[in-house]
């Protein structure tokens, strides 16, 4: 019995995807179909399929399971000890020396290399 309710899950959400991607094709034809109408309508009509798809597609396990990760990804960053103004600009500050001096080390080492390369050829 529960083999038959997971196959019925299965293939509804199968149906529900292929209405999502029909929604989006309704939409890029659309869009297309309509180019001689104004570009705010045009714009308005593909945000509001793509609102109605992914509002079908949270209706999926997967969607609910995105929507869960979403859910659980927002709780997380809240959590998070965010640098403060401070550490934020030391540490650019930091990044932005030590790639200028990789920077002048590597252009040395290139000079380097082309001296050596123009006394063995003789340029």
């Amino acid at each position: 019995m529960s083999t038959n309710t997971e196959n019925q899950g299965s293939s509804m959400d199968t149906l529900k995807w292929g209405l999502v991607v029909v929604i989006l094709a309704a939409a890029v034809v659309g869009n297309h179909y309509f180019a001689a109408e104004s570009v705010l309508i045009r714009a308005i009509g593909v945000v509001v399929a793509i609102a109605i798809a992914l509002f079908v597609a949270a209706q999926t396990e997967k969607g609910k399971a995105a929507w869960a990760f979403a859910q659980e990804s927002r709780n997380e960053v809240r959590k998070v000890v965010w640098p403060t103004r401070q550490e934020t600009v030391q540490t650019t500050l930091i990044v932005f020396a030590a790639t200028a001096f990789m920077a002048f080390c590597l252009w040395l080492l290139d000079m380097g290399l082309v001296w050596i390369v123009n006394l063995i050829t003789g340029v």
